[in-house]
């Protein structure tokens, strides 16, 4: 295969990573300038149709949509919550729990809150950062600790978007492509939470908390395992972090620890107790886990009607509609969750008005940039058709461009690559969902050629993508300025580098054993 036409396969994401890299360009600017080049690059080069690449960007644009709008309807919902004290009331309760165990403390909240708030759409790196650094913890594991502590169950966020936009990639139903991430969960949950504690204490820290790490990482886990067997996917998050949560409190109190100590709170947090009762804090995520349920229970009618019957498929490129399932998808559900939530917030109108205010100014930006990621995805998937959509020659294939020179390179030990793909990839576009939109195709195609099982291939890339969280500078820097820390993000990303790297070693193995 020749090296240049690999190398212009493959320059959109070159030329992304290093906007991103030496740069330090925005992802929406990083993204619309990695778009532009693969447009020209598939037009010119790759002689793909110019109207197959423009219905082909509105074809990843509209198949965004289950990541990009959650991406916008959470803001929404986190900045309500914000506003009206609920997140405060939140924080008040997570500073009470664990003051006696460090180790159980950094677990329960950093991998068992953490992966509960992804879950339900909140932001765990604006939220975690200023409790662990009230809690008696250095800015660096105050920034690195919620950057990492949700990685493993990151296919599980956002009511299980990244696995949905998998299943949809290869077409399959989720609860058949489910099981190809949840094997993973035990191997890297675990290690995760190895890693959390080996960032606080090095080697003394994690024997010392050989016990309760084991407990965590294996039931979360396992419960990933099980929900997928009880095809409820998409809740696995919510279900794995309340399980953590639930051990590590069984865990203290078999060790006779205290569960909760209010001695170092706060006027500001008895302040936030008196004003907001916390059930009601809570309601828009309890209201949101509640629809949840409803919608995605195998044993309730509400998923066959409104993923099946109200699919509204939308036909935009030939032979492959994009299925909106309005009224199944989660930023649907957190959007109805935060309206209904309003009479137990009790906003004021000032509030309303200055979340509104805020919401504007923060959403846009992130929402593009997880759109513009599944447009360069679909531009190169399509590339080399003519008007028509047909691929006359294999060749004209950025995809199979680089499939065949990845099968060509590394032959049957490619599955070791897989994962590392992911991780580059979710450092490129900033969400494992964006990673899993754009490598998806390439790794089907390249285990066709070695012989390798395609589902296992790409799902282990979507897990790399989910672990490079850790080493993301937007999120990184949203932690770090969450506790007034900018520019500490630089430091902490040198540290949490070489443990992304190590976690995806195990899990490049673990492909190897499972691909053939």
């Amino acid at each position: 295969m020749n090296i240049f036409v690999v190398l212009l396969a493959l320059l959109p994401i070159i030329v992304i990573f290093l906007l991103l890299a030496l740069r330090r360009t925005a992802a929406d600017v990083a993204g619309t300038v990695g778009w532009i080049v693969s447009v020209v690059v598939a037009w010119l080069y790759f002689k793909t149709a110019l109207p197959v690449i423009f219905k082909a960007s509105l074809g990843g644009i509209v198949a965004s949509f289950p990541i990009a709008l959650v991406v916008a309807t959470s803001i929404l919902q986190v900045t309500v919550m914000l506003e009206t004290g609920a997140i405060a009331r939140v924080v008040t309760l997570i500073k009470t729990v664990a003051r006696e165990d460090k180790v159980a403390q950094i677990l329960l909240i950093n991998i068992g809150f953490g992966t509960l708030l992804t879950a339900l759409g909140a932001v765990p790196v604006s939220i975690l950062p200023p409790i662990m650094l009230a809690l008696g913890y250095s800015s660096f594991a105050a920034i690195a600790l919620p950057a990492i502590g949700y990685d493993a169950l990151c296919t599980y966020a956002l009511l299980g978007i990244p696995v949905v936009v998998f299943a949809n990639f290869v077409g399959q139903p989720v609860d058949q492509v489910g099981h190809y991430f949840a094997r993973y969960m035990p191997a890297i949950s675990t290690c995760i939470a190895f890693g959390m504690l080996w960032i606080v204490g090095r080697w003394k820290m994690m024997w010392k908390g050989l016990i309760p790490t084991l407990l965590t990482g294996m039931t979360a886990g396992f419960v990933a395992i099980g929900m997928n067997a009880l095809g409820m996917v998409t809740l696995t998050g919510i279900a794995a972090g309340l399980a953590v949560v639930i051990v590590m409190l069984l865990y203290l109190k078999i060790k006779g620890r205290k569960l909760i100590d209010r001695s170092d709170l706060t006027e500001a947090d008895l302040s936030a107790e008196k004003r907001l009762p916390l059930a009601a804090a809570l309601s828009p995520w309890l209201i949101l886990t509640v629809c949840s349920l409803l919608m995605n229970a195998p044993f309730l009618p509400f998923f066959n009607f409104t993923f099946n019957k109200l699919a509204m498929p939308l036909n935009i490129i030939p032979g492959a509609p994009e299925k909106l399932r309005f009224f199944w998808q989660a930023y649907f559900w957190i959007l109805i969750s935060t309206l209904a939530a309003l009479p137990f917030l009790k906003p004021t109108r000032a509030q309303l008005t200055t979340s509104l205010k805020k919401w504007l100014k923060r959403a846009p930006r992130p929402t593009f940039a997880a759109a513009v990621f599944f447009a360069i995805a679909y531009v190169i998937n399509h590339s080399g058709k003519s008007v028509d959509w047909q691929l006359l020659d294999n060749t004209h294939n950025m995809i199979y461009v680089v499939a065949q020179a990845s099968a060509q390179f590394f032959g049957k030990l490619y599955p070791l690559v897989t994962p590392y793909l992911g991780l580059l990839g979710g450092f490129i576009s900033g969400s494992e969902t964006s990673s899993i939109a754009m490598l998806t195709k390439l790794h089907l195609s390249t285990a066709q050629q070695i012989g390798a099982i395609g589902f296992i291939l790409a799902a282990a890339s979507g897990i790399g993508g989910g672990l490079a969280s850790v080493i993301s500078p937007a999120k990184l820097q949203n932690a770090a300025a969450s506790i007034d820390r900018i520019g500490e993000e630089a430091q902490v990303i040198r540290t949490v580098f070489v443990i992304s790297l190590v976690i995806t070693g195990v899990c490049a193995l673990l492909t190897l054993l499972w691909a053939y």
